[in-house]
């Protein structure tokens, strides 16, 4: 199983520390996000002397709109073959289905152009996807109906802090879920310094019941996060451990 790791979880830590600890906890890859490149070269070298590789990126709707040659020639560079459209801020997000359409048109486009440029192009969900607009719709309903070409990052936590139930989800979605985010919600209470978060296997997160049937999609991406760790040694050394137990089980 191809353990990595989101390094959004590390921007509190100097990125070459970062790496030194991902490296030391047993991961072989990370998915890189847009403050891992302000400097690329430094990036790179550290990457190479910790034998690091960068399966996936996170590149955000506005590279994705105004920067796509720079955008594929990064992702060639560092050797990225799946691309995540990662988040979309509150002031960009549609309020209505008609709203959604439009931006799920553009993302086809885009996820046409990477792909035909031998890419796979993904969405990675937060909770806002699930949370019913005033006309009713499901924004990642939409999403997965009217999209057919563009895969997704499934965040299993943050479906759940939006009320929803995964499972469902992934027996519906399987074939389209190309990577997963492998987080934890902390129990009510804990872990306020943390978000709420908490390490995988540290929460309320059923993964005993989750790993299987996400064992059963095509991804063989599982990428380890955390949105606000206090210790990052802990996080990663923690969450590998759990997974490696998962999927022993």
């Amino acid at each position: 199983m191809n353990w990595t790791f989101q390094l959004y979880s590390a921007r509190n830590t100097p990125l070459a520390q970062a790496l030194t600890i991902v490296s030391e906890a047993g991961y072989t890859s990370v998915e890189a996000y847009r403050d891992n490149f302000v400097d690329a070269d430094s990036f790179k070298r550290e990457l190479d002397k910790h034998q690091l590789l960068v399966p996936s990126m996170h590149i955000n709707i506005g590279p994705l709109r105004d920067q796509t040659d720079l955008s594929m020639q990064r992702a060639r560079e560092f050797g990225s073959t799946h691309i995540v459209c990662p988040y979309l801020e509150p002031s960009d997000r549609p309020v209505d289905a008609a709203g959604w359409s439009e931006l799920i048109a553009e993302l086809s486009d885009h996820a046409k152009r990477w792909q035909d440029a031998g890419f796979t192009f993904a969405w990675h969900n937060h909770d806002f996807e699930f949370v019913a607009l005033a006309d009713g719709a499901i924004p990642m309903q939409l999403l997965l109906e009217n999209a057919p070409s563009i895969h997704w990052e499934i965040d299993v936590a943050w479906i759940v802090r939006a009320g929803a139930d995964p499972l469902p989800w992934i027996d519906e979605h399987a074939s389209r879920i190309s990577a997963v985010h492998l987080k934890d919600i902390a129990a009510q209470g804990e872990c306020a310094d943390e978000d709420g978060w908490a390490d995988l296997g540290h929460g309320v997160v059923p993964w005993s019941s989750i790993m299987p049937k996400l064992a059963q999609t095509p991804t063989t991406l599982y990428a380890m996060e955390h949105d606000n760790p206090s210790d990052l040694r802990r996080f990663a050394t923690r969450s590998i451990a759990t997974a490696n137990a998962l999927i022993a089980r």
